[in-house]
């Protein structure tokens, strides 16, 4: 059985934020984040500033995290 979505508090740019990921994308996060030498809060304020109005955050930690691994996969 799947576990559920974990929630999280992240800083971005001195705001607090609640964000939701299975424990899976949890792990894939943290190890994104410290494959790329950066902290969570960094990395988190990175993918925000980019994602614009058609994903929420969660999602878009999501899909980094598959580009990620889709890049490391075709190396």
């Amino acid at each position: 059985m799947p576990l559920r979505p974990e929630k999280h508090s992240l800083t971005l740019r001195g705001h607090r934020t609640s964000v939701s990921l299975e424990p899976e994308f949890w792990q894939a996060f943290r190890a994104l984040a410290a494959a790329e030498g950066r902290g969570l809060n960094e990395l988190a304020a990175d993918i925000d500033a980019a994602r614009g109005t058609e994903r929420n955050l969660a999602s878009a930690i999501r899909v980094r995290i598959l580009a990620h691994l889709s890049q490391r996969a075709a190396e």
